[in-house]
């Protein structure tokens, strides 16, 4: 039991495991802060386009 809680100590693939979800999870993160600062200007056009496209027709 003392050896392997010995090798366990010095075992360092979890920690990469860890790091690698870490970096994941930032990326996911700045990708949706992304997202959501584009959403309002997008939804505002495509209400531009549809209140232009009804204009065109009940004209």
């Amino acid at each position: 039991m003392v050896n392997f809680l010995k090798r366990l100590q010095h075992d360092t693939a979890g920690a990469t495991a860890v790091e690698y979800g870490l970096i994941v999870s930032l990326i996911v993160i700045a990708i949706l802060g992304a997202l959501l600062g584009v959403s309002g200007t997008t939804t505002r056009m495509w209400d531009e386009v549809e209140t232009r496209s009804v204009d065109a027709m009940t004209n």
